[in-house]
């Protein structure tokens, strides 16, 4: 009799906080009767991916499986718990019923769905993987504090914060807005950064998006000496970045004695 075929890892976003923004997709695929398994820091330690579907009325399946991916540097330990997850993913795939990772957010933006399914792959070459999209934590971020991340020919660049001051400092006048991921190391130094290049007021922090602990601050001046959460980014927004003339696009510009008029032959109507 022929073993069964090996089911999908199907990596499952779920929004950053906010149960009413998962997808009807990550909904079907959650009711699927796929198994579940879910990313913690610690062994038995809550999972806020997990909270997110409870949240949403969806009762944990008693067959779900944690998977344990410690938040270290240390490269040796990391190694044995990639491993880890990796050989009980595979082992779970091989019984042919799919798996759907639970990730907060969305699984293609920063999560760790991404390095699971390159390792299960080094496992099972032959599985195959899904990736359902969400909605990222900075796009609901912008919207639970009114504000835009961009509009006509805006430029957005998203980074972790742990770059450092310098990155940033440098990244500001290159983009109209700057997306800050993960800013709780470096909180006080953002803010004298932010400070000095005059951008506190046109710069907002948002914590948890969606969640019921969220907090959005406008003032961040209010933010410095205080203890923020590890799911916390700053959206800046540079409102007079200096700008080179636009090769192609759709702003309306004053005409200066330093453009040159399109050639009708290569230019869009």
């Amino acid at each position: 009799m022929n073993a069964p075929a090996h089911g999908r890892l199907i990596g499952v976003s779920l929004g950053p906080g906010d149960p009413g923004l998962i997808t009807r997709r990550a909904w079907d695929a959650l009711h699927s009767g796929a198994r579940w398994c879910y990313p913690v820091k610690r062994a038995a330690e809550r999972s806020y991916a997990l909270d997110i579907a409870m949240r949403a009325g969806i009762p944990c399946p008693p067959d779900a499986v944690e998977l344990v991916f410690p938040m270290t540097r240390d490269t040796l330990a990391l190694g044995k718990a990639w491993g880890r997850a990796a050989e009980r993913t595979a082992a779970l795939l091989a019984t042919g019923r799919d798996v759907c990772f639970l990730v907060e957010g969305d699984a293609s933006t920063y999560a760790t769905f991404g390095h699971l399914a390159r390792a299960v792959r080094a496992l099972v070459p032959t599985v195959v993987v899904e990736t359902i999209a969400g909605v990222n934590a900075f796009a609901a971020a912008a919207a639970r504090a009114d504000v835009t991340l961009a509009e006509e020919d805006d430029t957005v660049a998203i980074i972790p914060a742990a770059y450092g001051v310098a990155v940033i400092d440098a990244l500001i006048d290159q983009f109209d807005t700057l997306v800050l991921m993960k800013v709780k190391p470096l909180i006080n130094d953002i803010l004298d950064l932010l400070e000095r290049r005059g951008l506190l007021a046109t710069s907002v922090f948002v914590e948890k998006a969606g969640a019921p602990e969220e907090r959005v601050v406008h003032a961040l001046g209010r933010l410095r000496d205080t203890r923020v959460n590890y799911l916390s980014l700053i959206l800046v927004h540079h409102p007079d970045r200096p700008r080179g003339p636009l090769q192609r696009g759709c702003r309306q510009r004053t005409p200066t004695h330093h453009d040159i008029a399109p050639n009708p032959d290569t230019e869009p109507a």
